[in-house]
């Protein structure tokens, strides 16, 4: 199962890249300007349809991997979509990734990696009790109101990205938790319990209002800034939640030391790779 849970996380992480960055190479295409006249210039544009079906499959992927293995385990492989949406989208736009990203795609993968292997994330439990989804609730949704309401007194664009990336983490982690309960839900118990679940409605808002938060956090300043913060905080917080509210459990003592290094590794891997997008060449012949 937990293997069955790594390769559709994986798959996930790859399809929302490959999703992205078809996006992106339609749009790239289409004059300047949004609204309706944007969609339907898009819906014409093969690239485009193949990027709303990348993302649709990362959805069902992510969902697959939840029901699973634990949240712990399947939210920080996505850690990945990074590495995949800049190497898939440098071939795409026929870009050149500079020397130092290669060396940052493979830290960030040793890194996560060997993070995993030393905590070992495992747990089989899909629902938690309402006296658990409250503080959860409370906490995190608190959380992202807090940070967008320092967002909009911060001095500087820069504190800006990491506290609005730092929100969109959190608020991930959240629907990732939320459509771990509601897949369980589908599965077991069948469309009719599916639509009347309250999860089912919590991921499809927290998953939107993720969404806005990260779209204004790269408005609001570089991608070093808000991709590290978005990145770390994702997989952290769906640890927490998956030992708070699944009971799934990890190793601690001396497994401590390779994962905090594991940690570094992905950090520092992200930060050579947010840093290396805008540094990404035209490929010459």
């Amino acid at each position: 199962m937990l293997v069955l849970a790594v390769a559709f996380a994986v798959l996930g992480a790859a399809s929302n890249a490959a999703g992205t960055a078809f996006q992106r190479k339609a749009a790239a295409t289409v004059p300047q300007g949004g609204g309706l006249r944007l969609l339907l210039a898009l819906v014409r544009k093969p690239a485009w349809l193949i990027g709303i079906a990348g993302v649709t499959l990362a959805a069902v992927s992510q969902a697959v991997a939840l029901a699973n293995g634990p949240l712990s385990l399947v939210q920080p492989v996505f850690i990945l979509e990074l590495p995949f949406a800049l190497l898939i989208g440098t071939y795409l736009l026929h870009r050149r990734l500079p020397g130092e990203g290669w060396w940052a795609v493979a830290a960030v993968v040793a890194g996560l990696a060997l993070a995993l292997g030393a905590a070992a994330p495992s747990g089989a439990r899909d629902l938690a009790p309402m006296t658990r989804w409250v503080p959860v609730l409370i906490a995190c949704l608190g959380a992202m109101a807090a940070a967008v309401a320092v967002s909009v007194r911060a001095p500087s664009g820069l504190l800006r990205a990491v506290v609005l990336g730092s929100a969109s983490a959190v608020g991930n982690a959240l629907t990732a938790a939320q459509l771990k309960t509601a897949t369980h839900v589908l599965i077991n118990d069948g469309l009719g319990a599916f639509l009347t679940t309250w999860q089912t409605y919590g991921f499809a808002l927290c998953g939107i209002a993720a969404v806005l938060l990260l779209e204004n956090a790269l408005q609001a300043g570089p991608l070093a800034a808000s991709q590290p913060a978005l990145t770390i905080g994702d997989a952290t917080v769906s640890l927490v939640l998956g030992v708070f509210l699944f009971d799934e459990s990890i190793r601690l003592g001396w497994w401590l030391l390779p994962g905090c290094a594991g940690v570094a590794l992905v950090f520092a891997g992200v930060l050579v790779l947010a840093r290396a997008v805008p540094n990404v060449r035209v490929l010459t012949g």
